[in-house]
């Protein structure tokens, strides 16, 4: 009887110390300082490591729409194209409920299913879908298939909604980092049009709407970015500033042809 309560404990310590480094292995390889694809990438590995599968997706919530941002298979055309409503399908359903999915078999029956044609893995059999939380709310959704029909047991569903609680914090600071980068870019394309309706406007005496729409009409013109042209404005307006600072004038031919 000592033996067997002994033999017991070892065993639950064994089970225990393995979850713990599992929890320390998830916590350093998906830091929160991480890329959000690369953070994204490491769940998919971490996900089909912890139940072997034939596929594995993961949808982030981008304002109200689960947009498909990672996928087992590199060449899923899918990814960053596919998007769904919350409660659309049964991803939808788990971010709207925060509850996960097994179905055995049969998942494509199911009255919360949805069929997709950009996915072959909708013909899958068995489905496992799991909320990605952050803070109480749904951030995202890891999805699970697998081609014949496959029981998920009670721990790996346990395991992939851990995943998805883990994961969770990293993925929104990720996102909000992207935000702030692109809050930046917008700032600083902002500033460089700015300077060069500026620009134009004084060499052509144009109002700033006129000067605007100069740009825009250039921008068409050569089919190049808008900060790209309002660049050459700005770069073409110093070439002249240090040519007028030598006491020197560009060539008659180089003053004909203006940049707009």
């Amino acid at each position: 009887m000592v033996d067997e309560s002994a033999a017991k404990v070892r065993v639950s310590e064994g089970a225990e110390k393995a979850a713990i480094d599992w929890l320390h292995e998830v916590e350093s390889h998906v830091a929160a300082d991480s890329p959000l694809h690369e953070i994204l990438r490491r769940i998919v590995e971490f996900a089909a490591a912890l139940v072997s599968c034939d596929s594995c997706f993961v949808y982030v919530l981008e304002r109200d729409e689960l947009v498909l941002r990672a996928s087992k298979n590199p060449r899923n055309d899918a990814v960053n194209q596919l998007k769904l409503r919350v409660g659309e399908g049964i991803t939808g359903w788990v971010a709207e409920h925060l509850e996960p999915v097994a179905l055995a078999h049969d998942a494509f029956r199911d009255a919360r299913f949805r069929f997709f044609n950009e996915l072959p893995e909708d013909r899958y059999e068995a489905f496992l879908s799991v909320p990605i939380l952050c803070r109480g709310k749904a951030v995202g959704v890891i999805n699970l298939q697998h081609r014949e029909p496959h029981n998920y047991s009670r721990r790996q569903i346990q395991f992939i909604s851990t995943l998805g609680f883990l994961v969770g914090a990293a993925i929104k600071i990720a996102q909000l980092e992207e935000r702030n980068d692109q809050l930046s870019q917008e700032l600083e394309n902002r500033k460089v049009l700015e300077r060069a309706k500026g620009i134009v406007q004084r060499e052509l005496g144009l109002s700033e709407e006129e000067a605007y729409i100069t740009l825009q009409r250039r921008s068409r013109q050569l089919r190049k970015p808008l900060r790209e042209v309002a660049e050459a404005v700005i770069l073409d307006a110093k070439s002249k500033a240090g040519l007028r600072r030598r006491g020197l004038q560009a060539p008659q031919a180089v003053r004909a042809k203006a940049t707009l």
